[in-house]
């Protein structure tokens, strides 16, 4: 099934209000329970760079389960920020700065991060090459590159058994975005291509019957590649 486009921003108010009161729980748990595995969460006490971060709900669990660290979070619309600001509890508040701004153009307080993170927003790209191309650019040597998006099905038809297996509960709307998130995703095969295009050697696991994991630590002699 060939990948279908679909909006990059989400700036609808309804569609914003049902993607925030969504139940994310087991994915945005299994998430933050990779990163958990990937590195000590006592000892990281350096700035995440959360990329479509979209209402919150990743940087908030990442600066609860990350006490020592700070969260840049950015996110293209509006909308999405205004939410996040308005959803962020106040222990995890002081820590978590939210940045409007869409890739590559987005202004960022800081030139490197020693983590950059990102959830679902891969496949909203028109150009995925964009996010590869920043993420090399905001990382330096032992930067750890974490990012968990959806795997586009084969079939129309698996798509819609995706929508009703996960989300035949939830509102219509966010039954829909879904439905379009999983046309408008890669395949892992279409990741590893841009992953080789990029000259970033990272690490892919597919990891459930949606998702897939991409992880790695960028190393010294190969940052200077770039340079």
């Amino acid at each position: 099934m060939k990948r279908v486009l679909e909006p990059e921003l989400m700036e609808d108010e309804d569609q914003v209000k049902a993607y925030s009161e969504a139940n994310f729980e087991s994915p945005h748990s299994q998430f933050i329970t990779r990163l958990n595995h990937f590195i000590n969460s006592a000892q990281f006490s350096g700035v995440a760079l959360d990329l479509g971060c979209g209402p919150g709900d990743i940087s908030c669990r990442f600066a609860r389960s990350f006490p020592m660290s700070k969260v840049h979070a950015v996110d293209g619309s509006e909308a999405m920020i205004y939410t996040a600001r308005q959803l962020t509890p106040d222990d995890v508040n002081r820590r978590i700065r939210y940045i409007l701004g869409m890739l590559p153009d987005v202004m960022l307080p800081q030139s490197s991060y020693e983590m950059i993170i990102s959830n679902s927003l891969l496949h909203h790209l028109h150009d995925p090459h964009m996010l590869w191309q920043f993420v090399k650019k905001y990382s330096k040597p032992g930067t750890h590159i974490v990012i968990m998006d959806l795997i586009r099905p084969d079939t129309i038809e698996s798509a819609q058994a995706l929508v009703e297996t996960y989300a035949g509960n939830e509102p219509e709307i966010l039954q829909r975005d879904f439905y379009n998130s999983l046309l408008a995703a890669f395949t892992v095969p279409e990741i590893k291509q841009q992953l080789r295009q990029a000259a970033l050697e990272l690490d892919i696991e597919q990891i459930s019957d949606r998702h897939v994991f991409i992880s790695g630590i960028i190393p010294g002699a190969y940052f200077n590649k770039w340079t």
